[in-house]
């Protein structure tokens, strides 16, 4: 069938596109600029077309003889309505949200659309924070365009890369000690990202789910001090949590900002929901659609599982390994940059270009690491008597990467000779996670060598570790980029 998503850049927009692709639906991606729209992967199959709009402004008709007549939208059968303006400013994101809902509106009603689809947040409580008041307007103006609504709303979901994820992460992962607020005992029930993809797809033009408002949820119901703890505890962390009553909710703004890397919009607004309990009352599409809900622990044990192995389900479901090669999921390998410390170097490339390419798919193993090599086996064996892999795995290949290779103490997440980018991951003991990426690009008809080493620390441990080796950083990656670059490596 042929769908609109909008929101397709997003969050949740990002994870489903692929499950609908593999599902076989034509899917029409909103969004607000065509030049933020990637042009690799998945992005490119041929049941993906990308549609400019931005539903902000006045929506122009189908039939005015401009780009929206084009036929491309009019014969649609569903659409999904993902478009949120929470973090966009702190008074005016409901009145944004609500002429955002109305301009969809007046856009899908002229075409053949059978059903929207609507993910939103749980609002049983009778005092709402303005986020969740605002949600639930934007419900109440899709539930009366005269087109089969139904409404899925859920509260935190947890997956890689989602706002409330990696808030919890950042305070559990820096702080082994928390004076926190008292909405930390709010009572909430989180969900999984899996679950909620089970739940988009799984109502598609299901006339039993027509005109209806489902809660869902996960099994478990925590407070956040739960949350924060479980978290921990599938960390390997041990965490204390004392609350206060005297922490205002500017406070607790201040607190949730200059603790984690959310923007200080984001940070008021979801302290004001934080306040509100959001646990599901009716549950029942779980049956209806046969939905195995998984717990807590077990989606932030999943999320971290995918991060740790290949980054790349951070960001796309597991359907989409299986479906399409490596290559065309190159540019959906996320690097995080919240929360991390960065070496950064760049060096013009005065000879061929393939050799230091060449340069660069021969690092490690017998060629070594091109500077201090005798710094990087002290650190193996470090990594050995730690427990851990060392560097007498080596290569399997003196010439040859390939993206799941297991390289010295890395493992390889993308190799691709075409786009010059060569992506790994380190599997040495570390207090943190540990990104190295070597990419060439053209600038201003010269070449460049772009190394970028990315860590993440885990908690206080994890800063010290960086700020103790940074001497050695300085001069090895500074060194090792340099001889990258030279012919003669």
């Amino acid at each position: 069938m042929k769908i609109l998503l909008t929101g397709a850049t997003g969050y949740i927009g990002k994870r489903l596109l692929p499950v609908l692709i593999e599902k076989g639906h034509q899917v029409i991606c909103c969004v607000r600029d065509k030049n933020r729209f990637p042009s690799e992967g998945i992005y490119t199959h041929p049941n993906v077309s990308v549609f400019e709009i931005d539903f902000l402004k006045e929506v122009q008709s189908l039939n005015s003889g401009s780009r929206l007549s084009e036929g491309l939208i009019k014969d649609i059968d569903a659409a999904y309505y993902l478009i949120h303006s929470m973090s966009s400013n702190v008074k005016d994101f409901g009145s944004l949200e609500e002429a955002s809902a109305k301009n969809f509106i007046k856009l899908v009603k002229q075409t053949s659309v059978k059903q929207i689809i609507y993910l939103g947040g749980i609002t049983n409580e009778e005092k709402l924070s303005k986020h969740l008041a605002s949600r639930k307007r934007v419900e109440e103006i899709l539930s009366k365009s005269g087109i089969p609504l139904t409404s899925i709303k859920a509260g935190i979901i947890v997956g890689s890369g989602s706002a409330s994820f990696e808030i919890i992460r950042d305070l559990v992962e820096k702080l082994p000690v928390m004076i926190a607020p008292k909405w930390l005992n709010t009572k909430h029930q989180p969900i999984a990202i899996r679950n909620i993809l089970e739940y988009l797809t799984g109502v598609l033009l299901r006339p039993d789910t027509f005109n209806k408002s489902f809660d869902v949820g996960g099994p478990d119901v925590l407070s956040y001090k739960e949350m924060l703890l479980q978290f921990a505890e599938v960390r390997g962390l041990k965490r204390f949590i004392f609350t206060v009553l005297v922490m205002t909710p500017r406070l607790s703004s201040y607190w949730l900002y200059f603790v984690t890397s959310t923007s200080y919009m984001l940070a008021i607004n979801l302290v004001n929901s934080m306040k509100v309990e959001v646990v599901a009352k009716d549950n029942r599409l779980e049956k209806m659609l046969g939905i195995k809900p998984i717990s807590y622990k077990e989606a932030v044990q999943l999320a971290f599982q995918k991060i740790e192995q290949n980054n790349v389900l951070s960001s796309w479901k597991d359907s989409l390994v299986s479906s399409y090669s490596d290559n065309s999921l190159l540019e959906h390998i996320h690097i995080p940059t919240d929360g991390c410390f960065l070496d950064k170097r760049e060096k013009e490339i005065k000879g061929s270009v393939d050799k230091v390419l060449d340069n660069i798919w021969s690092i490690g193993g017998e060629r070594g690491w091109y500077y201090a090599d005798w710094l990087w086996h002290i650190r193996g064996f470090l990594d050995k008597l730690a427990g851990g892999v060392g560097l007498r795995r080596g290569r399997t290949n003196k010439t040859e990467i390939h993206t799941g290779d297991t390289l010295d103490f890395w493992r390889v997440l993308a190799a691709d000779k075409q786009k010059k980018r060569l992506l790994l991951y380190a599997e040495m003991k570390l207090p943190g996670e540990a990104w190295l990426e070597f990419k060439i690009v053209e600038r201003d008809g010269k070449n460049y060598l772009q190394q970028t080493a990315t860590f993440r620390p885990k908690g206080l441990l994890g800063r010290l570790y960086w700020y103790s080796v940074l001497p050695f950083h300085y001069f090895v990656f500074d060194g090792m980029a340099e001889n990258v670059v030279r012919d003669k490596a």
